[in-house]
């Protein structure tokens, strides 16, 4: 085993643990914009052109098989695009930490068999 090799890939994967334990408060899903229409004759959103209701802000995932999906206010907008940011950032660093684990452990294989 790449004595050397292996060093560099743990301090990689201690610096991905300090940016994960950094990361704060993260959701996943995707943020859409909603415009509805309504059933009252003689709404703008009947008009010609219509002027649809809105717009309503959504979060919608999918987690443990489970789609859901929830209004977020426009004033919580800000915080939630930082928390989906959060969560793909997350995401980001569990696949890169993956890579450099199995890197390491094969490297860990070999000198074992050495």
């Amino acid at each position: 085993m790449s004595t050397r090799r292996a060093a560099t890939l743990e301090g990689q994967i201690e610096k991905i643990k300090q940016e994960l334990s950094a990361i704060g408060d993260m959701r996943p899903g995707s943020l859409s914009t909603q415009y509805n229409v309504c059933g009252k004759a003689g709404c703008r959103c009947k008009a010609t052109p219509p002027v649809k209701h809105g717009p309503y802000y959504q979060v919608s995932y999918t987690r443990k098989g489970k789609s859901s999906s929830k209004f977020v206010k426009k004033e919580d907008l800000p915080m939630v695009r930082k928390q989906l940011k959060n969560y793909e950032r997350m995401k980001l660093l569990m696949e890169r930490w993956i890579d450099l684990a199995t890197e390491l452990s094969t490297l860990r294989l070999i000198k074992e068999t050495d």
